[in-house]
């Protein structure tokens, strides 16, 4: 079984893509070729924004995103540490400093409440309230936030941009997860001021590669982005105006998202009912695992179906199971950021962050595609239902 199976949706769409790798052969403009920006409209009309600006990776995305409001030292910038490394290490690239929020433990994004308690803490230089001070000299200008819709369900934007509007701070949001989902109506990268998501092929949308994108409403953040993407260019490539990166997006990714996005919007949907396929399978028969919580007016992308286990002993044996029936499993994240050794110099320390703490202990994932099969559902299921009962609403 394939935690996800990509073989199966290339076999949908070989023949488009094939079409698209040989008209990008034949016109051999393999950098910044014409698909770029064709890829570039559609999904800024899709996700129902004015830019989407292609570049080279998410990480990449979320780099140029924090460029744009020229982040740098002495500038703190909020996010979550229940999340992949790189969307605090960028703002440590630029010098800056990622300042840690716990997470609801329902959701796995960030708690606005711990969000407002932060930021107040940083403006007012309180030590009772968990941010970075051990061996820190200097003053922390709050700047921006950086919330993560992670496993495909958007973050709580209205709360989090109330916030940055009382406190005068951007708003990015890192979807790279959660390209397709939707928050009360609205296409995940639409929520603030740039939206930041991930092509890496085992995304929602993937390529082939790695691939990413920024979106915005606001013409000076695009134009800005435009230019960091390719070293800062100007009107031409040998005319800089700012100091930037190689961050382009390759064109024959950009033709296979083209193919990819045929079926996109479908596949979606297809993820949609296995996600209540399995709450329905795990929920209905007594099962000691939490199923996702989607609340109202939210639909989640389900890049990953994530389950919390009652400790970590519980994963590991449930773990076990399913390989013993080739079934593959995986865990994000079984070490939150402010634990990891890179981010040491920050001063937190275990315990800082109790929800991520214990998220990272119970949660793992199971195979999640639109092409899983319901006897392999089933299958999943079976094995996991198994000790003392407790059911959650999905």
């Amino acid at each position: 079984m394939n935690f996800i199976d990509l073989a199966a949706q290339q076999e949908r769409i070989r023949e488009k893509i094939d079409r698209n790798i040989q008209t990008v052969l034949n016109h051999g403009q393999y950098i910044m070729g014409p698909e770029i920006k064709q890829l570039e409209q559609q999904l800024a009309s899709y996700v129902g924004v004015k830019h989407a600006i292609a570049c080279s990776s998410g990480t990449d995305s979320l780099l140029l995103a924090l460029m744009a409001y020229d982040i740098g030292p002495q500038d703190a910038v909020f996010t979550t540490p229940f999340t992949f490394f790189s969307t605090a290490e960028v703002i440590s690239l630029l010098g800056a400093t990622p300042i840690f929020v716990d997470i609801d433990p329902h959701t796995f994004n960030m708690d606005p409440k711990s969000l407002g308690q932060a930021i107040s803490a940083l403006k007012t230089g309180n030590p009772s309230r968990r941010y970075p001070l051990p061996g820190h000299d200097k003053a922390l200008s709050p700047q921006g936030i950086i919330a993560v819709d992670l496993f495909g369900l958007p973050a709580d934007y209205d709360k989090i941009n109330a916030l940055a509007e009382k406190y005068g701070l951007f708003v990015i949001q890192d979807a790279a997860q959660s390209f397709g989902a939707e928050y009360k109506g609205k296409k995940a990268c639409s929520q603030a001021n740039i939206g930041s998501t991930s092509f890496f092929p085992a995304k929602p949308l993937g390529c082939y590669g790695d691939a990413g994108m920024c979106f915005t409403n606001d013409d000076n953040l695009s134009r800005k982005i435009n230019s960091l993407r390719i070293h800062g260019q100007g009107k031409n490539k040998y005319q800089n105006v700012y100091v930037g990166i190689n961050g382009r997006m390759d064109t024959l990714q950009a033709a296979i998202l083209l193919a990819k996005f045929d079926i996109f919007p479908e596949e979606i949907e297809l993820r949609q009912q296995v996600a209540v396929s399995y709450c329905n399978l795990i929920d209905n028969i007594s099962s000691p695992v939490i199923t996702p919580v989607i609340p109202n007016n939210y639909i989640s992308a389900w890049a990953q179906y994530s389950l919390l286990t009652k400790d970590q002993q519980h994963r590991s044996t449930l773990q076990s199971k399913l390989k013993e029936a080739d079934i593959p499993t995986a865990v994000y994240y079984p070490m939150p950021l402010h634990l990891q050794s890179a981010f040491s110099y920050l001063g937190y320390k275990k315990g800082d962050f109790p929800v991520s703490e214990d998220c990272s202990r119970r949660i793992f994932s199971i195979p999640m595609h639109p092409y899983l099969q319901k006897s392999d559902q089933e299958l999943i299921s079976r094995i996991i239902r198994s000790g003392d009962t407790r059911v959650d609403e999905c």
